[in-house]
């Protein structure tokens, strides 16, 4: 076991960082080609000002119209994406790994927040899985890869809380929670997960032409 766990908290967090990084790259690269080949009109009406008034607006909890019809979901929405970003770069376990890897460290919040932090996303998960099943008009668009992918997401926070609070085995669970964090690391580049890396270009995309064409708002 312990030459497994060695394994999977060496060559392979390289290999999944590898892959996060260099699929990321990829895909915004073809993304870039693609455009270039075949919208090419695109760059010119692409403006700084109205994409980032865009981005900063669709950030912004309940500023769209869209966001305040359905606040329930926009607050379960935000505070998923929140705590999905911020508890594994501020967690003090990871951030300890990191500095005995490579000497640096950042402040890291109290084990108490990061923990309800990460029942948060499981939450989250479990509300979009319900949210699946139950609408009809999500339903539609859903396709057996979308519940992968929450699995997939729930992973890496439901295995570390099992080892934070040393439910089961801890060494497996410990195992299991790099392991899940490193899938995901992976899937990120070529699932839907790659929202993360787009959606920028998308919302400047957007902001662009309704602002800089259309002279009107995109939300």
């Amino acid at each position: 076991m312990h030459q497994v766990y060695n394994f999977v908290s060496g060559p392979l967090v390289w290999v999944a960082f590898g892959i996060f990084i260099f699929g990321c790259l990829y895909r915004l690269l073809n993304m870039l080609r693609l455009v270039n080949a075949k919208e090419k009109w695109i760059f010119s009406y692409m403006s700084w000002k109205y994409s980032l008034r865009s981005i900063l607006h669709w950030l912004t909890p309940f500023a769209t119209l869209n966001m305040r019809k359905h606040p329930v979901l926009t607050l379960v929405t935000f505070v998923f994406h929140l705590c999905l970003l911020i508890t594994p770069v501020f967690l003090m376990a990871h951030i300890i790994l990191w500095d005995e890897a490579w000497n640096i460290s950042w402040p890291a919040l109290p084990n108490a927040l990061a923990d309800v932090m990460a029942f948060l996303v499981v939450g989250g998960c479990l509300f979009f899985l319900v949210r699946r099943l139950k609408r009809p008009e999500v339903q539609y668009v859903t396709s057996p890869s979308d519940y992968l992918i929450l699995a997939i997401v729930a992973a890496p926070f439901i295995t570390g809380i099992c080892a934070y609070h040393q439910w089961f085995d801890y060494q497996v669970m410990t195992i299991l929670h790099i392991l899940s964090g490193e899938i995901m690391l992976v899937a990120i580049p070529f699932t839907r997960l790659s929202h993360m890396v787009f959606s920028p270009f998308t919302r400047a995309y957007m902001g662009s032409e309704f602002g800089g064409i259309r002279h009107a708002r995109d939300w």
